[in-house]
C-alpha cells in the first residue's frame, strides 16, 4: 500500500513557472515507477511524464522541454518542475505509483493538485 499527497499547485500567468511535489508513504519508494498525469475539464486524464526507480524518464511530447520529472528516493518524493507553462497546462495534475510483481500491477494514485494558467 503506497499513500501519495500532490503538493505544489495553484495559480500561474502563462510564461511562469510551478514546482509540483508528489510525497510517497507506505512502502519502499524506490522500487515504484513513479508519473506525473493530467486532467482537464471535459477531457481524459492524460500522461504527462513517468519515470522509474533507476531514473529514465519519459514525457508527454507536449510538455517536452518545459517540463522535468525527477525523483529524491531518500526523501520518499517526486517532482515536476513545470516551466514556460501554458493555459492548456491547466488541469487537475495527478501523482501516480506503481510497480509490477509477477505479473500483478500494483497502482496508487494521489487525490491531484490544482494548476491553472491564466492571466
Amino acid at each position: 500500500q503506497v499513500r501519495l499527497a500532490e503538493s505544489g499547485g495553484g495559480l500561474v500567468q502563462p510564461g511562469g513557472s510551478l514546482r509540483l511535489s508528489c510525497a510517497a508513504s507506505g512502502s519502499i519508494f524506490s522500487m515504484y515507477n513513479m508519473g506525473w498525469y493530467r486532467q482537464a475539464p471535459g477531457k481524459q486524464r492524460e500522461l504527462v511524464a513517468t519515470i522509474t526507480g533507476g531514473g529514465t524518464t519519459n514525457y508527454a511530447d507536449s510538455v517536452k522541454g518545459r517540463f522535468t520529472i525527477s525523483r529524491d528516493n531518500p526523501k520518499n518524493t517526486v517532482y515536476l518542475q513545470m516551466n514556460s507553462l501554458k493555459p492548456e497546462d491547466t488541469a487537475v495534475y495527478y501523482c501516480k505509483a506503481e510497480r509490477v510483481d509477477r505479473r500483478t500491477t500494483y497502482a496508487y494514485w494521489g487525490q491531484g493538485t490544482q494548476v491553472t494558467v491564466s492571466s
